[in-house]
C-alpha cells in the first residue's frame, strides 16, 4: 500500500469557520488511511506552511479540509504549482462550487433547477424581497458551509437581522426561497451516484448543532424513493456535477418539493467525514465502508 501510493499528507484543519469540522472529518481519514497501511500524515495548514509538502516529499493529498482556504479552490491552485496530486475537484470547479450564488448562475445557464434567490444588501428592500420570493426565506453568506450563518427567515422584519448575522461571515450575502418537501443530499464517487440520503431534522432545522453534535436528526438511505425516481435524481446530480466541473467525489444538496420536482442546493466538493456524515453513510449502502472509501478517493487524486 505503501509502494502504491507513496507518502501521504491528510490536510485538515485549517483556518476556515469549519476548523471544527475539518479536525473531525481529517481525524477520521487519517485514522482509517493508516490502518489500511497507508504510509499517511496528519498537515494542518494552519499550522504549517503548504511549501513543506514539497519538502518532505509527500507524494499526494487527501483534502479534508471544509470552507474557505482549502474548499475554495486557493489549496488546489497551491498544490497545483507544486505537482503534488490531491483528491477531489480542481481549481475552478472548487472555486465555483464554493460559491452559492455563481453556483446557481452556472445551474440556471445549463437548464438546471435551483430555488429563486435575490442578493441581499444593507440597502435592499427587505419588504420587496419577502414579496418576490415569499415566506419562508434561507439568508446564508454565499462562501461558507455546514450551515455556518445561515438562517430561516419566517417573516420580513427578520431580513435584517439574518443579513447582519450573515455578513459577519461574508461580504456576499443570499436569499433563497424555501422550498418545501423533502430534503435530499446525493454524493458521487468519480462518474457514480451513490445512494441518496433522506434528512429529516426535528423541525425541519438542520442546522450546525443537527449536521455534526446530535442525535435527533433521522438519515435514511436508502432514501424510500422507487427506483426510477431516485435513478433520474442521480443523473441529474452527475450533471450537475458535470457542469461545475466537478471530479473525483462530492455532495450535492437538494429539495425534492411535494408536487415531485427537484431543486439544486448547492455542491460540496470536500465534503464531512465525520461519524454524523452524508457520504459515509451512503457509501455503506453501495458496499463500501469507511476505509474502502478513503482509499478510492485517495486513489483518483489527481493534478488538472
Amino acid at each position: 500500500m505503501k509502494t502504491r501510493f507513496g507518502k501521504v499528507a491528510v490536510l485538515f484543519g485549517g483556518s476556515s469557520a469549519e476548523r471544527e469540522v475539518s479536525l473531525m472529518s481529517g481525524r477520521a481519514v487519517l485514522a482509517a488511511l493508516q490502518g489500511a497501511g497507508v504510509d499517511a500524515h496528519a498537515f494542518d495548514p494552519a499550522e504549517r506552511d503548504l511549501h513543506v509538502l514539497k519538502e518532505e516529499g509527500f507524494d499526494r493529498v487527501f483534502i479534508a479540509l471544509h470552507g474557505r482556504g482549502g474548499e475554495d479552490g486557493t489549496v488546489q491552485g497551491a498544490l497545483e504549482l507544486m505537482g503534488i496530486p490531491y483528491t477531489g475537484s480542481g481549481v475552478m470547479a472548487s472555486a465555483l462550487s464554493m460559491d452559492k450564488w455563481r453556483t446557481k448562475m452556472v445551474w440556471q445557464a445549463a437548464g438546471l433547477p435551483t430555488p429563486r434567490y435575490a442578493i441581499l444588501e444593507a440597502d435592499s428592500d427587505w419588504a420587496a424581497i419577502a414579496a418576490e420570493l415569499g415566506l419562508p426565506i434561507f439568508v446564508k453568506p454565499a462562501h461558507e458551509g455546514s450551515s455556518m450563518g445561515a438562517t430561516k427567515v419566517t417573516e420580513a422584519a427578520q431580513l435584517e437581522a439574518a443579513w447582519q448575522l450573515a455578513s459577519r461571515y461574508d461580504s456576499l450575502v443570499i436569499a433563497e426561497e424555501f422550498i418545501s418537501g423533502d430534503e435530499l443530499t446525493a454524493p458521487f464517487l468519480e462518474d457514480q451516484a451513490l445512494p441518496l440520503v433522506r434528512i429529516v431534522a426535528p423541525d425541519g432545522n438542520y442546522d450546525y448543532q443537527h449536521k455534526y453534535f446530535t442525535d435527533d436528526t433521522r438519515y435514511d438511505c436508502p432514501c424510500g424513493l422507487d427506483a426510477d425516481q431516485e435513478a433520474a435524481l442521480q443523473a441529474l446530480i452527475m450533471k450537475c456535477a458535470r457542469v461545475l466541473g466537478c471530479r473525483g467525489w462530492g455532495r450535492a444538496d437538494l429539495m425534492l418539493a411535494a408536487d415531485g420536482r427537484p431543486y439544486l442546493l448547492e455542491m460540496n466538493t470536500s465534503p464531512g467525514m465525520t461519524g454524523h456524515s452524508l457520504v459515509p453513510m451512503s457509501a455503506r449502502v453501495a458496499g463500501l465502508d469507511f476505509a474502502a472509501l478513503c482509499l478510492k478517493i485517495l486513489e483518483g487524486a489527481r493534478l488538472g
